[in-house]
C-alpha cells in the first residue's frame, strides 16, 4: 500500500512539474560569452509566477512528515588543512558585551516543522517584525516585544495555490532576507521530487511579513543543487550553491546565480543568470556579500564572492559577479584577487560529528566552509566585508572570523583576522555582522563534554586592538540538554543581522535542546543586543528646521524632528538671545518639536537656536531664527470642531472635521493630526494643508485608533479638537 501510494505521489508531482514548466514557451537558454565575458553564461526563466494572497489570510497547509532532503557533506581534506594557527586568541577579555534586550523563544519542534534535524535555523529583522525560519517554517515577530504576529505555519502555506514542488515538495535548506533597499522581505528554499532541482523564492509586496508575496518557481536542472544561500545586492538577489551529481555521491563544485531583483520587486516574469559550476570538484564553496546599512555599494559595483581559504600559500579566492540581465552575454563571474588566509587545522574531516556533548554524543561542526552570512558594508570611506568558519584549534573547535576590506573595486586588503578559542569549550555555527560604527559580533553554538550547546556572541567595539574579541563572550541562551541521534546534525547555520532601523542592534537565532536528550525535540532562540557607543548625537534639526511667528508677548516656535543618531531623542534645549549670535540656553524640553516664549516683552526682537539630544550627547545648533512679539497681533487658532473617525474604504480610517471658529486673525495654513491606540495616548502623526479630511492608512486591520486634531497658523498651533476612534478597517 505505500510502495503504491508513493508510486502515486510521485506521478502526480511529475505531472505537477510538467505542468508548470517555463510558460510561454520560454525555454532556458545559454548565453555565448561577450567578448568581456570570462564564460558562456546560462539564462534560466522562472517556469511560473504570481502574486499570493496575504499570507495571514491563507488557510495554513498541514506539513508532512517527511526527513529534509539535505545532502550529506561530501569534501576534501588538503595538507595545507593542517597547519598551525598563529593568529588564535586563546584567552579572553573581562567580560563586556550588552546583555541581551529581547530573549525569546522560536518556533519550536514537534510543530509545523519537518520530522527532520536539523532545523537550518534562519531569521532576518525588518523595519518592525522579525521573521523566522526553519525546516520546515516560518514565524514573524514584533520585534518590540518578541510576541508572534503570526504562525507558526509551514513554508508551504506561503506556496498555497501555486502548484508544482514548491508547493508539495519543499525540501528544506529555507533563508529570510530583509532587502532593505526596498523594505521588502525574500524567503526562499529548494524543492523537488526525489532531489532538490528547484528554487523556490519569494519577494513580498509590502513590509509586512505577513502580507502577499510575488512567489517565483526556478528549474535549476537535474543535478543535486544543495546549500543555497542568498544575499541582497542593488542589482539583483545573489545566490550561491553546491552542486551534487543527481543521485548525490558525488561533489561537482559550486555554482553563482542573480536573479532580476528589479522584475521580482515588480512581480513580473523573471530570469537568473548563471555561468554554471565553476572550477569543478577541486574548487572550493563560497558566498555572496550580503548588504547592511543604508549605504549602498559604489555605483555598478559587482557583488563579491568570497571562497572558503585554499591552496598554497592559503588565501581566499575573491570572486566578482557582474550581472547584465538585459544583455545576458555581458555578464561575467570573474576572479577578482586572493587574500591570504592564516593556517589552520580542519575540523572534523573525516566524520560527520565531533563536538562533544555532555551524553557522550557528539554533533557536526560543518567545518568545510564559510559560514551565512557574508556581510557586507560601505562605511564611506572604505568597504568592509565580515565572515566567518570552524577550525580546528588547541584540540577543539574555534571560530576563525575576518574583515576584509574595498572588496568592490580594490586593492582588497585583509584588516584583520584571528580564531576565537579562549578556553576548552568547543564554538561553531558562527554568523558575524557589524553594525553602522563598525563594531564587530559573532552568534555561535557552544559545546562541550561538560556543557549542553548553548548559544552564545561575541564582539569587539571598532576602537579595540584589531583581530580581537575584546569585549570578551556573552550568553544568549544557555541550553537544557544534549541532543541524540540525527546523524549528528546540528544547524546547517545559524544568522546575525542588523536591525535596518537603527542599523546598530544585532538579532541573532539559532537552535538549542530542552531538558534530557532527543532525536527530534530541537528548539530556537531568537535574542537582540546593542553595543552602548552604537550612534552618534543627533543631527541638526532638518529642514526647515526651526522657525519662529511672534504673537502679542508670546513667541511661537516649531522645528522638525532631526535624524536621532541611531539612539532616541531624549530632549531639546532652546537657546535665546537679543542680538544674534548671542543665545544662551532658555530652557531643556523633553521630546517635542514646538514651544511657546511668553516671557517676553512686545516691541523687543528675540534670537533662537535649537539642538536636539540623546544618550550619546548634544547635537549641533539649529539655524538662527528671530520674532518680534507686539501687542494686538494675530493668535494662534481655535480648535478644529466636529472630528469624526469610521472605517475607511478598503483599508484604514477616514478622518473627517469642520474648520475652527476662529482662526486667530490669520488665515490656517495646516493641520496636525496625532493618533494613538488608548484614549488621551496620541502623538504626533502627521500634517497635512488647508483641508478638513485625511484617511490613515498605516494602520492594522481590527485595532482601535484614537485621534486629535490641531489648526495651525503663521502664529503657530491651537488647541486639540475633541477626541475621536475608530477600529481600522
Amino acid at each position: 500500500m505505500k510502495s503504491k501510494l508513493f508510486r502515486m505521489q510521485l506521478l502526480a508531482a511529475l505531472i505537477l512539474a510538467l505542468t508548470f514548466a517555463a510558460p510561454g514557451g520560454k525555454q532556458n537558454q545559454v548565453i555565448p560569452a561577450s567578448a568581456q565575458g570570462s564564460a558562456p553564461v546560462t539564462v534560466i526563466h522562472d517556469y511560473r509566477h504570481d502574486v499570493s494572497p496575504p499570507v495571514r489570510n491563507i488557510v495554513p497547509l498541514p506539513q508532512p512528515a517527511r526527513p529534509e532532503h539535505e545532502k550529506s557533506h561530501l569534501r576534501r581534506v588538503s595538507q595545507h588543512q593542517n597547519e598551525a594557527d598563529p593568529v588564535v586568541q586563546d584567552f579572553n577579555f573581562a567580560a563586556a558585551m550588552p546583555s541581551p534586550l529581547l530573549n525569546f523563544d522560536g518556533i519550536p519542534f514537534p510543530g509545523v516543522a519537518c520530522n527532520c534535524a536539523p532545523p537550518d535555523t534562519n531569521g532576518e529583522v525588518g523595519a518592525t517584525q522579525y521573521t523566522q525560519i526553519v525546516n520546515e517554517g516560518f514565524q514573524v515577530f514584533n520585534k518590540s516585544t518578541g510576541a508572534s504576529v503570526f504562525g507558526p505555519v509551514g513554508i508551504s502555506t506561503l506556496w498555497s495555490g501555486f502548484g508544482g514542488v514548491c508547493q508539495s515538495n519543499g525540501a528544506g535548506d529555507p533563508v529570510v532576507l530583509y532587502d532593505q533597499i526596498a523594505n521588502r522581505w525574500v524567503i526562499s528554499q529548494f524543492a523537488g521530487v526525489s532531489v532538490p532541482t528547484d528554487e523556490c523564492i519569494a519577494v513580498s509586496t509590502t513590509s509586512d511579513a505577513t502580507g502577499s508575496y510575488n512567489r517565483y518557481g526556478f528549474h535549476l536542472g537535474t543535478n543535486f543543487f544543495d546549500y543555497p544561500k542568498l544575499s541582497v545586492w542593488p542589482d539583483a538577489y545573489y545566490m550561491s550553491m553546491n552542486v551534487f551529481n543527481s543521485s548525490g555521491t558525488a561533489f561537482l563544485g559550486p555554482q553563482p546565480f542573480a536573479l532580476n531583483r528589479a522584475a521580482m520587486l515588480a512581480g513580473n516574469p523573471a530570469t537568473l543568470i548563471t555561468p554554471g559550476i565553476t572550477g569543478g570538484s577541486t574548487e572550493e564553496t563560497y558566498l555572496p556579500a550580503d548588504l547592511d546599512g543604508s549605504t549602498l555599494p559604489p555605483a555598478g559595483a559587482p557583488n563579491t564572492f568570497v571562497e572558503w581559504p585554499s591552496g598554497s600559500p592559503l588565501a581566499h579566492k575573491v570572486f566578482h559577479f557582474h550581472v547584465d540581465f538585459a544583455t545576458p552575454a555581458n555578464s561575467t563571474f570573474t576572479l577578482f584577487t586572493t587574500v591570504p588566509a592564516a593556517g589552520f587545522t580542519q575540523l572534523c574531516p573525516s566524520t560527520r560529528g565531533c563536538v562533544p556533548e555532555p551524553n557522550g554524543s557528539s554533533l557536526d561542526a560543518i567545518a568545510d566552509r564559510l559560514m551565512f552570512r557574508l556581510a557586507y558594508r560601505n562605511f564611506g570611506d572604505h568597504e568592509a566585508v565580515v565572515g566567518n568558519y570552524t577550525v580546528s584549534s588547541g584540540g577543539v573547535a574555534g571560530i576563525r572570523w575576518f574583515e576584509m576590506r574595498n572588496v568592490t573595486s580594490g586593492p582588497v586588503t585583509l584588516q584583520q583576522q584571528s580564531t576565537y578559542q579562549p578556553d576548552s569549550t568547543w564554538r561553531w555555527m558562527g554568523s558575524a555582522a557589524m553594525d553602522r560604527n563598525g563594531n564587530l559580533a559573532i552568534g555561535f553554538s557552544a559545546s562541550s563534554s561538560t556543557v549542553v550547546p548553548a548559544l552564545r556572541y561575541a564582539g569587539r567595539l571598532a576602537t579595540d586592538p584589531l583581530n580581537t574579541l575584546a569585549q570578551g563572550e556573552a550568553v544568549l541562551f544557555a541550553g537544557q540538554g544534549s541532543q541524540t541521534g540525527t546523524s549528528n546534525r546540528w544547524g546547517d547555520y545559524s544568522d546575525l543581522t542588523i536591525d535596518p532601523v537603527d542599523d546598530c542592534t544585532f538579532w541573532y537565532t539559532n537552535e538549542y535542546y530542552p531538558s534530557g536528550s532527543s532525536q527530534f525535540n530541537w528548539r530556537t532562540r531568537i535574542g537582540s543586543f546593542k553595543f552602548a557607543t552604537c550612534g552618534s548625537a543627533p543631527t541638526v534639526p532638518g529642514a526647515p528646521t526651526l522657525s519662529a511667528s511672534a504673537g502679542n508677548a508670546v513667541v511661537h516656535l516649531t522645528w522638525t524632528a532631526p535624524s536621532d543618531g541611531g539612539s532616541p531623542i531624549t530632549n531639546y534645549k532652546v537657546y535665546r538671545g537679543t542680538t544674534s549670535g548671542g543665545e544662551t540656553l532658555l530652557t531643556t524640553l523633553g521630546n517635542v518639536t514646538s514651544f511657546d516664549d511668553t516671557a517676553v516683552t512686545n516691541g523687543t526682537t528675540y534670537f533662537y537656536r535649537v539642538s536636539a539630544q540623546n544618550a550619546v550627547g548634544e547635537g549641533p545648533q539649529s539655524n538662527e531664527v528671530s520674532a518680534t512679539p507686539q501687542a494686538g497681533g494675530a493668535t494662534a487658532p481655535s480648535a478644529p470642531q466636529n472630528l469624526t473617525a469610521n472605517p475607511a474604504r478598503g483599508k484604514g480610517v477616514q478622518l473627517a472635521w469642520s474648520p475652527p471658529a476662529s482662526n486667530g486673525g490669520s488665515p490656517v495654513t495646516n493641520y496636525r493630526i496625532y493618533r494613538g491606540t488608548s484614549a488621551g495616548g496620541e502623538v504626533f502623526l502627521t500634517s497635512v494643508g488647508n483641508v478638513t479630511s485625511f484617511k490613515d492608512n498605516q494602520t492594522v486591520r481590527g485595532q482601535t485608533y484614537y485621534y486629535i486634531v490641531t489648526a495651525v497658523n503663521v502664529v503657530g498651533e491651537g488647541p486639540a479638537s475633541n477626541e475621536a476612534s475608530s477600529a481600522a478597517r
